[in-house]
């Protein structure tokens, strides 16, 4: 009982402390937030660079809280910390009790991708939850053979495709497991539940995906950069296991503490170890074959999801080994790092003046605003531009316009075009609205050009 109270404590500290943090020292939301927050002003199935979800669960939160960015580091947290809680539960189930479980949950404060990157809400933290639920749900589908378990399985793994397209990587991990399983037991007709779910969610999304020329696709393969020689088939995937390497190495400090040796025995008939192995190193190992093959750029921030139950898969190793003599030493290297983090976030906060948090959003959109005020009368339906601008003004004026981020012929008056290619081409834009309305420019950073209609 004092293990579980412990883990809430740990789990409503991090909350408060990474909700708490951005909220004070940010003058404005991240990138990708604001990006999702456009998205989600005029949502669809799927947009030019991601699925929907991440835009879905934005939008979701606008409508019941407005343009209060606390809200969004909030959310952003909330799906950490839910990804921890299942971390937390299949721990239990593997490693048979509640101390070492909540060990490898601490230990996730030791790699980055849990701390100082979960501010921003983007699609690689919408992943978390649906991976680390996913995971149970694969392994108490199993050991329970309960329909409810399938049924769950395949929402949360549809859901997790939803946020990004790499939860692949986590979805064949897991099937390679299940063929191996399913050879050595019986087939059971529960094992089709979690596909049949999975593709019906699916399906509006993929419908979407073949009418606009599989454009997230796309967009994902030109990320992943040209190929400029054949070394680069050696030299990034070299790169991307250094990256590794380094982002574990607070981890693996932490661990060395605990550990009286780095000598471990294990089977590979051990069905376990095998399942962890399937959800932490063969995800991993699938996205360096990519790179190898394809010659691609695995960027760092794509692997946020991939080390959830790596701690997991540890522990379990060497959990023999672990030497709970060592928890002080443990507890004040941990301390450091769990605070070490949220105070280097607020310093580069404070101290940096030109990061995209520094946009003062608001006062420009106040400014647009008044401007338009005086030379409107109708509201603001549109705001035409890239994902940054046109994403800050829909999110900050009032009533909230609908963010166009494609190419886009105005269907009414009331449209505010924002961005540089844009300055040069009023007549264009006047003539899309049948040389009816006023122009008005505004030469701001970034240029400002509105179109609307006087009474």
């Amino acid at each position: 009982m004092a293990i579980n109270r412990l883990f809430y404590c740990f789990l409503l500290t991090h909350l408060a402390i990474w909700t708490l943090i951005p909220s004070i020292t940010n003058h404005n939301l991240p990138l990708d937030t604001i990006e999702a927050l456009a998205w989600g002003s005029n949502l669809d199935w799927g947009f030019n660079k991601h699925p929907p979800l991440s835009a879905l669960v934005v939008e979701v939160f606008y409508k019941i809280f407005g343009p209060q960015d606390w809200v969004y580091y909030l959310l952003s947290q909330l799906f950490v910390i839910t990804a921890f809680y299942f971390v937390f539960k299949l721990s239990k189930e593997i490693l048979n009790t509640e101390k070492h479980a909540l060990l490898s949950v601490l230990l996730l404060e030791g790699i980055f991708f849990y701390n100082f990157t979960t501010p921003e809400f983007n699609v690689n933290v919408c992943m978390l939850p649906f991976w680390a639920m996913t995971g149970y749900y694969a392994y108490k589908c199993l050991k329970d053979n309960l329909t409810k378990d399938y049924i769950i399985l395949g929402i949360v793994a549809a859901l997790g495709f939803l946020s990004k397209y790499l939860f692949i990587y986590l979805l064949i991990g897991i099937k390679i497991f299940y063929i191996f399983y399913i050879k050595k037991n019986n087939f059971k007709i529960n094992y089709i539940i979690p596909g049949i779910i999975f593709l019906l969610i699916l399906m509006p999304h993929l419908i979407w995906l073949t009418e606009n020329n599989y454009i997230t696709i796309t967009y994902g393969l030109k990320r992943t950069g040209e190929v400029k020689s054949y070394l680069d088939h050696v030299i990034l995937p070299l790169i991307f296991l250094g990256k590794q390497i380094g982002i574990l190495i607070p981890f693996l400090v932490l661990l060395f503490i605990l550990s009286k040796s780095i000598k471990t025995s294990f089977s590979f008939k051990d069905q376990n170890l095998l399942y962890l192995l399937s959800i932490t190193i063969l995800p991993i190992i699938l996205i360096f074959l990519t790179s190898i093959i394809i010659g691609a750029k695995i960027r760092t921030m794509w692997m946020t999801p991939f080390y959830l139950y790596f701690e997991t898969m540890m522990v379990y190793l060497f959990q023999n080994n672990i030497n709970f003599n060592n928890l002080k030493t443990f507890n004040y290297t941990f301390v450091f790092l769990f605070l070490l983090s949220p105070f280097l976030y607020g310093y580069i906060s404070i101290s940096q003046t030109d990061k995209r948090t520094d946009y003062k959003g608001k006062e420009f959109a106040e400014i647009v605003k008044k401007e338009w005020n005086k030379n409107f009368i109708e509201k603001i339906n549109f705001v035409v531009g890239d994902e940054w601008y046109a994403g800050n003004l829909s999110y900050h004026l009032k009533p909230r316009p609908v963010a166009i981020i494609y190419k886009f012929k105005p269907k009414s008056k009331g449209t505010v075009f924002i961005g540089d290619k844009f300055k040069k081409c009023k007549n264009e834009i006047l003539t899309a609205f049948d040389g009816e309305g006023k122009i008005h420019c505004l030469n701001t950073t970034p240029p400002i050009v509105m179109i609307g209609r006087t009474r």
